[in-house]
Parts: C-alpha cells; sequence; structure tokens
C-alpha cells in the first residue's frame, strides 16, 4: 500500500499525546493492514521502566499479538520519527513492508535523543565497542546451532 499522510498524523497526534500525559519521550508509531489500523505503539521508557519500550517496539509487540504471528508481511508502519537502531532492526525482524516517518535523526538528536553514538557502535567488529565484551564457550553454542539445524520441528523465521 502506498504511503497514506493520515496514517502518519495519527502518529504524530499520538505522539504528542501521550508526552503530554507523562508516559515518555515525544515518540509513537502505527502499524497499518489492508488500509486500517491495526496497532499503536508509543514511547513508554520511563512511565514503563523499560528501555525497549519505544513507540515502534510497542506498536510491533501489540500488531503481532493481534494477528498472532511473528511476521508483519502486508503491513506498513508510520512513526512519528526516523526510527532507532533498536526499532529499525526491530521492523526488519519484524518483515514489515515499509516504513513511513516524520521526524529526521536530526530532529532527534536536537531534542536530547542522539542516536549517533550507537550506529557506529554497531558498525564496528565486537571486539572494538566500548561495551566490555568478551566471547567464551563458543564449541558449546556451535552445538546448540547444530542442533537447530538437524530439528525437523523446528519453525523456521
Amino acid at each position: 500500500m502506498p504511503y497514506s499522510e493520515p496514517f502518519l498524523r495519527e502518529a504524530i497526534r499520538l505522539s504528542n499525546e501521550k508526552m503530554e500525559a507523562g508516559e515518555g519521550g515525544p515518540f509513537a508509531a502505527v502499524i497499518v493492514k489492508d488500509g486500517e489500523i491495526i496497532s499503536k505503539g508509543w514511547n513508554c521508557v520511563t512511565s514503563a521502566n523499560d528501555p525497549t519500550a519505544h513507540g515502534e517496539v510497542e506498536a510491533i509487540r501489540k500488531a503481532c499479538a493481534k494477528l498472532g504471528t511473528y511476521s508483519l508481511a502486508g503491513c506498513e508502519i508510520y512513526s512519528s520519527c526516523e526510527p532507532c537502531p533498536m526499532c529499525l532492526a526491530a521492523i526488519y525482524w519484524a518483515r514489515l513492508d515499509a516504513l513511513y516517518f516524520a521526524g529526521s535523526m536530526a530532529d532527534a538528536a536536537e531534542a536530547g535523543f542522539d542516536d549517533r553514538f550507537l550506529y557506529e557502535e554497531l558498525s564496528k567488529d565486537w571486539n572494538a565497542r566500548t561495551l566490555t565484551s568478551k566471547q567464551a564457550l563458543q564449541n558449546e553454542a556451535q552445538k546448540v546451532f547444530k542442533a537447530w539445524i538437524a530439528n525437523p520441528g523446528k519453525t523456521e523465521y
């Protein structure tokens, strides 16, 4: 389905409403399927004490629960702002067909939500990031992956 301005306006409206209600930052998203909003999500980071409770992630969780699936193929997401790295990854994982957003990464940074550090960190090898990381027990983990590969009853995703 092509871009539809009313859905993006709803994401922006919702971001303002929930921000003013003190539920979290000024971000929200709606997920659309067949021309209808099937879920809405807004930033609940501070009200839920959950750093992953971003608007896009919340909308994805609700849409998947409503549809009873982990794949949102056939749906689009409208976000009040360009998604952060976590939300963008979740959008890809959910297999949404399209992303439409209003505010830019620069707009968010100006308001105090600067994700440049995260984008830079994610582009580095794991052992060059600022987060102390150590790989261990790789052989044991590989056994689990081999068992997954051999499992005839697995649900691939």
